[in-house]
């Protein structure tokens, strides 16, 4: 079976675990519960059913009992974390010591990159400032960034998407590399997702005190509209921010690096309230 370390759910290695030690012997989850210590025959079995959660002293016993030791037993362990955490605050912690653990032993996670890259707003700015400063030092792309961003981050995502081919230095200046990061419906890269919205959300407010009109747009309209109707605007949305990406793809020069937010959100609960938990 795969590494530990190609999981991101420890619910799904735990099965995989027991399916293939099932396939070569006659493996039982009374064997493996009890090799966990555990007194319940089908304890580990309600576990990967998600019926019940390995605790942190439970998750020492289990990965030791699938002989995991070292790095990969203290990943296992912070897997656990993971799934269990109930903020993405929490969830990124916990996914940043996986990745931690992974790299300190040269091992690269499946979706590491896009969750490193969507994590913070510097990078995507970073990405598109540094094209069109040829000969810039990293301060001063910070200093041309609206948020406050340090020298040192500023190097540290310009090493970082070279790593990953999202950049490529040519003497003194980078060039954009026609690349995109995916997770492969990694639930790690949605926490990064919804991080970097809660940020640029936060921006987006302040931009308004920040900013004179002439420099930003803010438009709205409050409606009330069926749910088939709802699914025609978001098409319509996908189809307005296809054709300013492509606008922006066209461009003949960038004089300034713009953030678009396309939000739809409700602002009432659906009649029976008990249809939207």
């Amino acid at each position: 079976m795969e590494s530990v370390t190609e999981y991101e759910d420890y619910r799904i290695y735990m099965q995989d675990y027991y399916n293939e030690r099932k396939r070569v012997s006659s493996f039982s989850w009374r064997e493996f519960t009890r090799a966990s210590g555990f007194s319940s025959p089908t304890y580990l079995k309600l576990v990967c059913e998600g019926k019940t959660r390995l605790s942190p002293q439970g998750a020492e016993k289990v990965g030791a009992a699938m002989n995991l030791a070292g790095f990969e037993l203290e990943y296992f362990k912070s897997m656990v974390t993971y799934c269990h955490a109930k903020t993405d605050q929490e969830r990124k912690i916990a996914y940043e010591a996986m990745l931690e653990l992974a790299s300190n032993n040269k091992i690269k996670i499946i979706g590491g990159d896009a969750f490193k890259y969507f994590e913070s707003w510097v990078h995507p700015v970073v990405r598109e400032l540094a094209p069109i400063m040829p000969g810039a030092t990293p301060g001063d792309i910070a200093r041309r960034c609206c948020q406050r961003v340090s020298a040192g981050e500023v190097r540290e995502s310009l090493d970082f998407m070279v790593r990953v081919g999202l950049l490529k230095k040519k003497g003194d200046a980078y060039e954009q590399v026609d690349k995109h990061l995916k997770g492969g419906g990694s639930s790690a890269v949605s926490v990064a997702l919804r991080y970097m919205h809660q940020e640029m959300a936060r921006f987006a407010e302040e931009s308004i005190i920040r900013f004179a009109p002439v420099e930003r747009n803010f438009t709205g309209l409050t409606m009330g509209v069926s749910a088939e109707d709802y699914k025609k605007i978001l098409q319509e949305l996908d189809v307005c921010r296809k054709k300013v990406a492509q606008i922006a793809l066209n461009s003949r020069g960038t004089e300034r690096v713009y953030r678009l937010n396309l939000q739809l959100f409700p602002l009432t609960w659906k009649e029976d309230k008990s249809d939207a938990e």
